[in-house]
């Protein structure tokens, strides 16, 4: 599925949110996006760990999801509290920001999210273009 055939694939309302995303996640990375599963994502890292695993992902990226939508602000180790004060209405998991509504939130402050998200990953790992 391409990133086109999955936004095209929401409901209307959802669209619009998902090209937005896309546009101000386009804006802040200057990268074109490609599918991680169901993900939207842009940019990618090699990850190798202790226990000798590894594997590519996404730099940053965000998933329209039927009641919300999660972005992936990479790799999660960082709280970012001055941002996540400005940014509005939102819930954490690990790596994981959720949102209901893209209404929800201060634009500019999603902005720095992903900027902040993308330098704390390069302090970790090497990030590429996609």
């Amino acid at each position: 599925m391409t990133v086109d055939e999955r936004i095209a694939a929401l409901p209307e309302d959802r669209q619009a949110e998902a090209r937005r995303l896309d546009a101000i996640f386009r804006d802040v990375t200057g990268w074109a996006p490609r599918m991680w599963g169901k993900l939207i994502g842009y940019g990618h890292y090699h990850y190798v760990y202790d226990s000798g695993r590894e594997g590519d992902f996404l730099a940053t990226g965000f998933s329209p999801l039927a009641r919300q939508i999660s972005l992936h602000i990479l790799p999660g180790y960082t709280e970012f509290p001055e941002i996540a004060d400005r940014l509005g209405k939102h819930s954490r998991g690990k790596s994981c920001w959720y949102i209901k509504r893209l209404a929800d939130v201060d634009e500019a402050a999603l902005r720095d999210l992903i900027a902040a998200g993308l330098d704390d990953l390069r302090g970790t790992w090497e990030v590429r273009p996609t």
